[in-house]
């Protein structure tokens, strides 16, 4: 589909998180009026209709993931099974029946929860902004075979978390550096690096808008099972707090998250 460079413009200024909706309904909706060029006119016409539509188009949820599955050259974890298992649990939730409940007037996207799930730490979906991000994590490990000292683990490491000795072996990873990106491991021709634990590390409580905030991350890494039972623990507190639409950032406190550490501690 060709759009001109008004077209293009004017759906760009769309917040991130509707924009590749946006895009999809104009090109369809101009489609089935028999055209094969986006212009500005086009994307005006479609945007005042699904604004106008918003409410009838919230499900109460987003749940979002990188493009791993088509084939990531960086990623950590596979996580189609996660997405699936996740989607579960936030559709049995009945976000949306819960939302219509506590929110006066329309429901818009921003009152959705947000879940995103990155299979690296390169974290293209954006798991740093939303409710809950879910990032793929692998530890590195040493074993006994001997280190020929070739630097390849240390030349794969964007993070400098690799420690050599004068002798140029690996000895040691910096675990305040490292991101748990898998990249040494998969580096190390002779096996002296290794995987060691492998999951996920789990963040809480990022938003964007008028305060924006980074989510927190829990310590640990963790298996899917227990991603899973995260995921309805932060719900179940989010709709026990949650009194007109409130993002899970805003209600949670630093005793909250110190509450949500301990219990999840691994």
């Amino acid at each position: 589909m060709q759009w001109t460079d008004e077209a293009d413009a004017a759906v760009k200024k769309v917040p991130f998180f509707v924009r590749k909706k946006v895009r999809s309904r104009v090109e369809k909706e101009v489609t089935e009026a028999g055209k094969t060029r986006v212009t500005l006119s086009d994307v005006k016409t479609t945007q005042a209709r699904y604004l106008k539509k918003m409410s009838s188009e919230v499900k109460g949820y987003q749940l979002d993931a990188c493009f791993g599955g088509s084939g990531c050259p960086h990623r950590t974890t596979t996580s189609e099974v996660l997405v699936e298992r996740i989607e579960r649990v936030m559709a049995g939730a009945d976000l949306l029946g819960f939302l219509r409940s506590r929110v006066q007037g329309g429901l818009k996207f921003h009152h959705e929860f947000r879940i995103s799930i990155a299979d690296c730490p390169n974290a293209c979906s954006q798991p740093q902004i939303k409710d809950v991000g879910i990032i793929g994590a692998a530890t590195p490990e040493f074993t006994d075979i001997p280190c020929t000292a070739c630097g390849a683990c240390s030349d794969a490491c964007k993070e400098n978390a690799v420690q050599l000795s004068a002798t140029g072996a690996a000895v040691a990873v910096d675990a305040a550096r490292c991101v748990h990106c898998g990249s040494c491991m998969a580096a190390c021709p002779t096996g002296t690096l290794t995987t060691g634990k492998k999951g996920y590390r789990v963040l809480i409580g990022g938003k964007l808008g008028r305060h924006p905030r980074l989510a927190r991350e829990l310590p640990g890494i963790h298996d899917a099972e227990t991603v899973v039972r995260m995921i309805a623990d932060f719900l179940a507190f989010y709709k026990s707090r949650s009194t007109h639409g409130q993002r899970f950032a805003q209600l949670l406190t630093d005793a909250d998250i110190d509450a949500f550490t301990d219990k999840w501690a691994s």
